[in-house]
């Protein structure tokens, strides 16, 4: 568009020029004609020449960054405060630290066997409820079995004598057990480091 409004400009000046000389007198008319339909045809070219200069250019935005979500922050002692959990479970349907913290000597095997068989109830159906335990081998203890190549080592313990690579033939003197997932409950953190009560002091009031 700038080049279009020189030349214009410049044939403009050229033909008023060109008209003022001796000799174009006869083309005088003609030459101012041409001189005028020139300028108007320029002044369109001048006026669009600055709107597109004056136009605002279109800038790029970029997108704002997303914000990093931080994670939850981890309770102090989670790990600690769910063992202490499970075992607050299993004092309140077994009474398993009542039974374990008591002095039984003072009592006899039958009150004692009376109140195991209380605290084995109420821990495994904790037990069953939150964990899925289940047996390392599934064959009768006292059977032959065994031990495979590559066998996990965490999930036997190897007795007598032992002697080259497995597998390894043995009798099976305990079946072992596994967890094959765990359900434990979350426990809501508490303020500072502060551990959650395995069972509450009870009062009676009078």
């Amino acid at each position: 568009m700038k080049i279009i409004s020189i030349a214009l400009a410049a044939l403009v000046l050229v033909l008023l020029a060109v008209s003022l000389l001796r000799g174009a007198q006869d083309y005088r008319v003609a030459l101012d004609v041409a001189a005028i339909i020139a300028t108007v045809i320029l002044i369109p070219t001048i006026v669009a020449a600055n709107d597109a200069k004056t136009a605002p250019v279109p800038v790029a935005v970029a997108a704002p960054a997303p914000v990093p979500v931080a994670p939850p922050p981890v309770p102090q002692n989670q790990a600690e405060a769910e063992v202490v959990s499970l075992l607050a479970t299993m004092q309140q349907k077994g009474r398993l630290v009542d039974f374990l913290m008591d002095d039984i000597a003072a009592y006899s095997d039958a009150q004692i066997g009376a109140v195991a068989r209380v605290v084995h109830q109420g821990c495994k159906a904790v037990l069953l409820e939150q964990f899925a335990i289940v047996p390392v081998r599934t064959e009768n203890e006292g059977t032959a079995v065994t031990v495979p190549a590559g066998y996990n080592a965490d999930e036997y313990r190897l007795a007598g004598k032992i002697s080259g690579r497995a597998p390894f033939s043995g009798t099976l003197m305990h079946r072992g057990w596994k967890t094959a997932s765990v359900k434990l409950p979350r426990v809501l953190p508490r303020a500072g480091s502060e551990l959650p009560t395995i069972a509450p002091a009870e009062v009676e009031l009078q």
